[in-house]
């Protein structure tokens, strides 16, 4: 077996306990540092065009990089690591979920003091604050769907060997 497919493998396989512990009892870790930086960096980006790109900028960037690298991969035709950044992109909506769950509580640690809570002040621009158990619900679920269905996937095409 060539030595690149043995290693696509070995972490789709590794992937499924971290999968199934990002569905059934998500917290934050190690990778959302990540998804963090790149949150924080969306908002100085956006900062310039208005207070709701600003806010907005953080989610959106931190949701837009693994999505334009899973494009990238996709382009040159490496579907396994394209679906490894689908799966990147599920992670990151679970914890979009969990900040997105505290907009009504605002219990989580944010960086820069706490200013502004992202999710608290969307929300409660679009009315919605009361609703937010619902929306986080439902950003869980499509996060789920995102880590299991892209997982799902590379283990089928590591397995039929077409990765």
């Amino acid at each position: 077996m060539h030595g690149a497919m043995l290693g696509r493998r070995i972490l789709a396989v590794a992937l499924v306990p971290y999968a199934l512990w990002l569905v059934l009892a998500y917290e934050y870790h190690f990778l959302d540092g990540v998804n963090l930086a790149f949150h924080e960096a969306g908002h100085l980006f956006l900062a310039p065009f208005g207070m709701f790109l600003h806010v907005l900028g953080g989610t959106g960037l931190q949701l837009a990089v693994p999505l334009v690298c899973a494009g990238h991969f996709a382009r040159q035709q490496q579907m396994f690591e394209a679906l490894v950044c689908l799966f990147w992109l599920g992670e990151s909506l679970m914890y979009t979920a969990l900040y997105m769950g505290d907009a009504v509580r605002m219990e989580l640690p944010l960086v820069g003091g706490g200013e502004i809570h992202d999710w608290n002040w969307l929300l409660g621009r679009a009315g919605l604050l009361r609703w937010t158990w619902l929306l986080a619900g439902a950003t869980h679920g499509l996060a789920s769907l995102v880590v299991l269905g892209a997982l799902g996937t590379a283990l089928w095409l590591v397995l039929r060997r077409e990765a």
